[in-house]
């Protein structure tokens, strides 16, 4: 379709193609593509404007997690601001809208302010506008809400139907990911009553960005379809609650051109579960470095998810920058599919590099660019021509969910991150969530007892060691929710080893 879509590859239907648009310019891509794949393979870099200095903004992410690329989407009763690009489905007639920005998106007047950065320091309209004090009302607080503003709502009815239920099961898992379908799959061969919830559109998590694990994972999906496990798609598990009871939001027709009159848009579900695996993973973070906010740098998560899953080229010549082994990964990943790379910068020793691309030892000192990347300047080194930037800073669990009852988290100075607290009645933690270094795809198998491997492992306290078959469920504290009786079906231990 362009330069930046790749000929083959992606989980994408490309007998097919839908057309949308971007600030009234005409666009297509293929299903599959979210709102933000589909930009970045029609060329689309800058997609956003800073919040108070309208300085340009691109995709950084391809998750839950993006900070810039805040959009408008539909129009009249319909219209929903703020939504993060790489969570929207594109669809046949798909309208976004950039935010934030006038007249135009490429030329913002609000960019000035950036000029004028010295003088207006955190809260100074506080301190500036207090005089003529009938002013702030009528004059100054409207000009500032403008100026320094995000999507606006309509005042229009929307016309679409939600609703609210309750679903009771002996097992609910948070994260679809190799972990959360081994806690998922081992519990529903046991017998136990299972729902799987994941915010992604497609089921698998990590998977998604391992060409290699899709015939497995498909098989996977099929099988816990099979013994009736409830798949949640869609779905963001957002609270945790008094009674081991979540709260999740499923968009059920929010990827749909025309949804149907007859179910809702959205639903909100109460889950009430006797046990649940917090199995989210972790977010990749980002390098700290002048212009690390200029369209074109994005982590390298992010570039091995456009790549594999919608087929996208984050540029013709990439500059991989890393902290440890996943820039590395990647930089042979993109090799493979023929693309160049400007060169691999390692922040440390790193593993042994044979491929293509140069090493460079150093430091990132300043990316180059404007309203799209140029290039990186590494400190007291030589100028790198690139137009995309992957860096990698390393990982942080994804653990708000288990800090939502009072417990907070633990800092480890190993991992350079916080921790889950551990022991929490009614919620166990697995995978990348528990703070372990991966999870080996092969996990993804889920076999009745674990991997071998796995048994005596010093990985994060929370991490499952046993999945053992046929053992009663706690107790829950639940009142009337709770079902009587208690169900034979497992237990996940939990191990004495120490985190660090």
């Amino acid at each position: 379709m362009t330069s930046h879509r790749l000929p083959t590859g992606g989980r994408l239907d490309r007998s097919r193609s839908l057309e949308f648009s971007f600030d009234g310019k005409p666009l297509a891509g293929h299903p599959g593509d979210t709102l933000a794949s589909a930009l970045l393979a029609n060329g689309q870099r800058l997609m956003a404007r800073s919040f108070k200095y309208h300085r340009p903004r691109g995709v950084v992410t391809a998750g839950s997690a993006e900070p810039n690329a805040l959009m408008t989407l539909g129009q009249g009763g319909r219209t929903e601001p703020n939504t993060r690009a790489p969570m929207v489905e594109i669809y046949q007639g798909l309208e976004a809208h950039s935010q934030n920005r006038w007249p135009s998106l490429t030329h913002d007047i609000g960019a000035l302010n950036g000029l004028l950065s010295r003088f207006l320091g955190a809260g100074f309209y506080y301190k500036t506008f207090m005089w003529p004090a009938s002013f702030w009302e009528k004059v100054y607080e409207p000009i500032i809400r403008r100026a320094a503003g995000l999507g606006r709502a309509t005042t229009l009815q929307d016309p679409d139907r939600y609703e609210k239920t309750w679903a009771h099961c002996d097992l609910l898992v948070i994260g679809a990911g190799a972990a959360g379908l081994a806690a998922a799959l081992t519990a529903a061969r046991a017998g136990a009553s299972v729902v799987l919830a994941d915010e992604g559109m497609e089921l698998g998590g990590g998977l998604l960005s391992a060409p290699a694990t899709w015939p497995q994972l498909a098989e996977i999906l099929s099988e816990l379809s099979a013994l009736g496990v409830r798949l949640l798609p869609r779905t963001t598990v957002f609270g945790w609650y008094d009674g081991n009871v979540f709260g999740a939001v499923e968009r059920v027709q929010k990827h749909l051109a025309t949804p149907s009159p007859d179910a809702p848009v959205e639903r909100l579900w109460r889950i009430c579960a006797r046990q649940a695996v917090l199995a989210t993973g972790a977010e990749e973070r980002p390098l700290v470095f002048a212009g690390n906010d200029i369209p074109g740098v994005m982590t390298a998560s992010a570039t091995a998810s456009y790549l594999h899953r919608q087929a996208v080229a984050p540029g013709q010549r990439t500059a991989i920058l890393t902290q440890g082994v996943a820039g590395f990964t990647l930089a042979a990943q993109m090799e493979a599919l023929g693309l160049e790379i400007a060169a691999l910068v390692s922040l440390g020793d790193g593993p042994t590099w044979q491929g293509k691309a140069p090493v460079i030892r150093g430091i990132p000192g300043r990316a180059i660019g404007g309203k799209s990347l140029k290039g990186l300047q590494i400190e007291g080194g030589s100028r790198i021509e690139a137009d995309a930037i992957a860096m990698s800073g390393g990982f942080s669990p994804v653990i708000h969910l288990a800090c939502h009852r009072g417990a907070r988290p633990v800092w480890s100075d190993a991992r350079q991150a916080f921790l889950a607290p551990v022991e929490q009645e009614g919620l166990l933690i697995a995978g990348a969530a528990a703070a372990c270094p991966a999870t080996p795809p092969a996990l993804a198998m889920a076999p009745p007892a674990p991997p071998r491997r796995w048994r005596g492992s010093a990985c994060a306290r929370n991490r499952p060691s046993a999945l053992r078959r046929k053992m009663p469920l706690p107790r829950p504290r639940l009142g009337r929710l709770a079902r009587p009786g208690a169900r034979s079906s497992w237990i996940i231990k939990m191990m004495s080893t120490p985190r660090t």
